[in-house]
């Protein structure tokens, strides 16, 4: 088995995920920012010490159902150990009970149906509306059908009272795919997080499919591009899924992970990502810094759970508590750069800081403080 390097501290340049246990050097394709420890940790928002939770953002997931029950309870879990101040969960109200109880932090509100389990559209927004948030998730776990295609639709437009951004997952972008021209006209400020086939759909969906998109699995280059056009096409953030996440923004700015991780390939580890970015969203980060933020405290959690179970058995509930490490981790590296910038040379902890727990790890172009 390959030695791997601590968790979340000096990137490996090369991948380690190759079949035969061996490492690979495929390059990462020009055009993107590589994410390290040291940019993500800039994108941190701060946490004022006299803070208190509706100063860390407000957080509607809008997700679920009965058979996809679990969907729901991990984008608000992920969202609350990523650092939101409050998080409720909309579900149809015929099922707010049962969500009730299996829900702990977060609050949870009933959408009005038209059918049991299936939201009544008009309605279902008025009351969403009507609640205060600071961005909303939606998608993950969502009961497929008319009605929920219809929200959708709506929640995409800003209303004169909600302008919060979204992020859009699972069966939010099914529905898009079906949609004409949903990217025409003004729409809320979003982050789309499809895997390859889902961003397929989209990408016929939508008329704008490419005939080169090539390899959305295992194409770097080609998932970079096909990332870039969509997001210029579509005005949005979109977030490809996979090895090495690509994250790309309107304006042609592009960025990629550097995690190439077989233990995450498990039911759920998606929900986790949507609710991390949706926390970071809530916590006033902007769909580009959100998104790439969210995809690499997500990479990191993975890490940390293939640390400790190896590449396979790893399971999408493993991830919040990672993502709360992974969290700490990067302050850390963000404090002592910090305390660096101020002193002009090697950091030392700045006086007074928090000693539960030890400093983090140098990076690979910060040496370690050594006197």
């Amino acid at each position: 088995m390959p030695d791997r390097s601590p968790v979340g501290f000096g990137r490996r340049e090369t991948a380690t995920t190759a079949g035969d246990g061996g490492s690979t050097d495929v390059p990462f394709p020009p055009g993107a920012v590589k994410l390290d420890d040291d940019i993500a940790a800039g994108l941190i928002p701060e946490r004022a010490a006299r803070g208190h939770k509706g100063s860390f953002g407000k957080l509607l997931v809008i997700a679920g159902s009965l058979d996809y029950a679990g969907a729901a309870l991990l984008v608000c879990r992920a969202a609350g150990r990523s650092g939101v101040g409050l998080v409720t969960l909309a579900v149809p109200e015929s099922l707010q009970p049962l969500f009730a109880a299996k829900v702990v932090e977060a609050t949870t509100m009933g959408l009005p149906e038209d059918d049991v389990e299936e939201v009544d559209p008009e309605p279902a927004l008025a009351r969403i509306l009507d609640h205060e948030h600071d961005a909303i998730v939606v998608g993950p776990g969502l009961r497929p059908g008319l009605a929920t295609a219809e929200l959708v639709r709506m929640l995409l437009r800003p209303a004169e009272t909600d302008s919060a951004s979204l992020v859009l997952d699972a069966e939010a972008l099914r529905s898009m795919a079906t949609m004409d021209d949903w990217w025409e006209g003004e729409r809320r400020a979003a982050v789309l997080t499809p895997h390859a086939g889902e961003f397929a759909r989209l990408r016929a969906g939508s008329g704008d499919r490419q005939p080169d998109d090539g390899d959305l699995s295992a194409d770097d280059a080609a998932r970079l591009a096909a990332a870039l056009d969509a997001a210029a096409t579509w005005g949005s953030v979109v977030v490809l899924k996979g090895a090495r996440t690509i994250i790309a923004a309107p304006d042609g700015a592009a960025a990629i992970a550097p995690f190439e991780n077989p233990a995450l390939a498990t039911g759920g580890t998606g929900d986790v990502l949507s609710g991390t970015i949706g926390s970071l969203l809530a916590q006033g980060l902007d769909p580009f810094a959100a998104a790439r933020l969210g995809v690499y405290l997500h990479g990191l959690a993975g890490d940390i759970g293939r640390e400790q179970f190896g590449d396979a058995g790893v399971l999408a509930s493993d991830l919040p508590s990672g993502l709360a490490v992974a969290r700490k981790r990067l302050a850390a590296v963000a404090e002592r750069r910090s305390a660096s910038k101020r002193l002009g040379f090697a950091a030392h902890r700045a006086a007074g800081a928090s000693s539960d727990g030890p400093a983090a790890s140098p990076t690979a172009d910060q040496p370690a403080d050594r006197t």
